[in-house]
């Protein structure tokens, strides 16, 4: 697939791009070298080939998770929270039904 030039100043339009003849021309070459770097890719033949959880799992084998202790840093103000409010139940707020 390869763009023409009228078709990138078309893009450029309908992205609200001002773009000058000049721009348009340095954007067909590199999206013209983008999408055949695309075509390349696409005829890897890529069967038999594990996915990967994260790219550097191909060189460090397994990678444990790296997530943070969840733990609680705010105390519960749900109460503070509700108070100004008309109505609440349980810990929700009540509101009046709009919909029938």
């Amino acid at each position: 697939m390869s763009l023409t030039l009228s078709e990138v100043v078309r893009i450029a339009k309908l992205a609200q791009l001002e773009m000058d003849e000049a721009h348009a021309e340095t954007a067909l070459v590199e999206l013209n070298g983008i999408f055949a770097l695309a075509e390349q890719m696409k005829n890897v033949d890529t069967s038999g080939v594990e996915p990967l959880s994260h790219p550097l799992a191909a060189i460090l084998g397994k990678l444990p998770l790296r997530l943070r202790d969840d733990v609680v840093t705010e105390e519960n103000a749900r109460e503070a929270y509700q108070a100004p409010a008309p109505k609440t139940q349980d810990g929700l707020y009540l509101v009046p039904q709009v919909i029938e």
